[in-house]
């Protein structure tokens, strides 16, 4: 017997049931699901410091178990010294096993981590089922040493979904364990 995630297996017992019963679904292929995770990280600093890229890249791999890409600029912006195709940020998308289990781990030990928390701000939705939510500080992820960052910052976490309007992304995200707050 191979390994599946619990947040998966929860997924197909409790959260497509209870989404089913909720929009009237004739048909379990009709029901939202998860397609994936992005976690991306801007690196503004790295025009300076070349070094920041690796870093970012690195925290993200250890955050996430899969390798993370360095991601470059499209356009130049004379302003910032900014040329095209410099290196300026770092991101990863998750899908299958690895979401479930990142998803998991988000919910029940990074997210209880954060300062003051009392919920996820539930005004992140994008009007097409995707919801954004931005972490402020990389360190509450416990696989980050905080002893090694050089520089606290955050990151942007996409959770995209193939649900057809907002309100049905959201029940699936709050049957799936996001804490979101209460109105």
């Amino acid at each position: 017997m191979s390994y599946v995630p619990r947040l998966k297996e929860e997924y197909s017992n409790k959260v497509l049931p209870a989404l089913m019963e909720e929009f009237g679904y004739k048909n379990t292929m009709q029901a939202p699901r998860l397609k994936k995770i992005v976690l991306s990280r801007g690196v503004g600093e790295a025009i300076a410091d070349k070094k920041l890229i690796d870093h970012a890249v690195n925290e993200l791999t250890q955050i996430t178990g899969q390798k993370a890409i360095a991601t470059k600029s499209k356009k130049d912006v004379a302003n910032f010294k900014l040329r095209k195709g410099m290196p300026i940020g770092a991101m990863v998308t998750l899908r299958g096993d690895r979401m479930y289990e990142f998803l998991d781990r988000l919910i029940t030990s990074a997210l209880p981590r954060v300062r003051d928390f009392n919920g996820i701000k539930a005004n992140g939705f994008d009007g097409r089922g995707n919801y954004n939510l931005g972490v402020t500080e990389q360190i509450i992820f416990p696989e980050i040493d905080i002893d090694k960052v050089n520089r606290i910052s955050g990151m942007d976490i996409t959770f995209v979904t193939n649900a057809e309007t907002d309100k049905e992304a959201k029940s699936l995200l709050t049957e799936l364990g996001l804490p979101f707050k209460k109105n």
